[in-house]
Order: structure tokens, then sequence, then C-alpha cells
């Protein structure tokens, strides 16, 4: 985006900001933010070690993640119906950047073999 025209950036927003009150108007929006370009890799470095840190880029994660929704929808169906919309959020000249989306459920709220269907 730091590339794009500024018209280009302010629709890409505008439609971040319309998601979110759709999904406010739902009552499946939980929360979410924008994340900045910049980011830090951390992992253990051991008992007497202090934390390991890289600001990668990390050949498992190459891409940025620039932010994230988190929603309350009844089924798994419904949320791949709302990334799918995410993701035709427009970019350049207003044209949909087709952006791939991951998709996750939280893990407390996951079935598990012992709980019922």
């Amino acid at each position: 985006m730091d590339e794009w025209a500024p018209e280009d950036v302010e629709a890409h927003i505008a439609f971040q900001r319309h998601v979110r009150k759709l999904l406010e108007e739902n009552g499946e929006y939980v929360g979410g933010e924008a994340l900045t370009p910049a980011r830090t890799w951390v992992r253990y470095g051991g008992p007497d070690a202090a934390p390991v840190t890289t600001d990668g880029p990390l050949p498992e994660t190459s891409d940025l993640v620039a932010g994230w929704f988190m929603i309350d929808v009844e089924s798994h169906e419904r949320a791949l119906e709302l990334a799918a919309y995410v993701s035709s959020e427009p970019g350049p000249a207003g044209e949909p950047i087709y952006e791939w989306l991951e998709v996750r459920e939280v893990m407390s709220g996951a079935k598990s073999d012992d709980s019922p269907a």
C-alpha cells in the first residue's frame, strides 16, 4: 500500500470501515485492529539466554499480516462468506485485490472429540 495512490489507500481503508460497520450491525463483530508493517519475531533463547529476535523475513511467513477481524458467526461457511467479501477490498484503481485471507477458529471455541456435536 505504500506504493498506492492516496485515493486508493483511502478507498481501501473506507472499505475496512464498511466491513466493521456491517459486522457490528449483524452482531458478528468481536474485535479487529490494523497492524503496522514493522514486526519482530521472537523465540525462546534457552534457560540462561535472552529471547532471540529477528525482523525476518522467515521463509514460511513471508506475507504481511496487515490487520485482523475477530467475528462470532453461526457457522464456518458464514466465516468463509465474510472472508471472501473482505478479499474483494479495493486496491489500486479501485480494483479488487483478491487477497488470500486466513480463517481460523479460536481454540477455546473449537469442537473437540470429547465435546458434544
